[in-house]
C-alpha cells in the first residue's frame, strides 16, 4: 500500500494554494498523467462544501477513470478527498494549507490501493517519483498564477 507524506514551506499564501488545490476542474492542465476531470456536483454543507468528480488518469497504455468524494473545508484551509469508484481498493488524501511568516506551509498526505495486483505493483515501482512530480506541478502551477513570490492575501 503505497503512502506518501510532505510539508512545503511555499511563498503564497495559504488561501492561494487552498484555491489551486480545490480547483479540481483545472487538474488536466498542470497535473500529470492526468488526461481529464469532471466535477458531477458540489454541495454547500455550511462548514464545508461536498464536491464529487471524476479524473481520468493515463500512462502509456494504462488509462483509468475513478470517482471522488472532495470535501473541501475552507475556514480550516483543509481538503479532504476519499475514493468511491474504479480500479481502488482505496484511495485517501489530505492537504493543508497553513499561513506562516514567509507564505504558508502545504501539508499533503496520499495512501492508496489498486485492486488488480498488477497496477498495484507497476504502482510501487513509480510511486515516489510521481508524487514527487504532482507535488512540484502544484507548485509550478501556484508560480504561474500568483508569480514567484507573492504577498499573503
Amino acid at each position: 500500500m503505497p503512502s506518501h507524506s510532505e510539508t512545503r514551506a511555499l511563498p503564497y499564501s495559504a488561501a492561494q494554494m487552498y484555491d489551486l488545490v480545490g480547483d479540481v476542474a483545472r487538474y488536466p492542465e498542470f497535473i500529470p498523467w492526468t488526461i481529464a476531470t469532471r466535477v458531477r456536483s458540489v454541495e454547500d454543507r455550511g462548514d464545508s462544501a461536498l464536491m464529487h468528480a471524476d479524473m481520468v488518469v493515463g500512462f502509456k497504455m494504462f488509462r483509468e477513470k475513478f470517482l471522488s468524494r472532495v470535501t473541501l473545508w475552507e475556514a480550516a484551509r483543509k481538503i479532504d478527498t476519499e475514493y468511491v469508484d474504479g480500479p481502488f481498493k482505496y484511495l485517501i488524501s489530505n492537504w493543508e494549507f497553513v499561513d506562516t511568516d514567509t507564505g504558508c506551509d502545504v501539508r499533503f498526505k496520499v495512501d492508496f490501493e489498486f485492486r488488480n495486483r498488477l497496477l498495484q505493483g507497476a504502482a510501487g515501482l513509480f510511486f515516489m517519483d510521481a508524487m514527487q512530480r504532482i507535488v512540484r506541478a502544484f507548485e509550478a502551477r501556484a508560480g504561474v498564477l500568483y508569480g514567484p513570490i507573492s504577498a499573503k492575501t
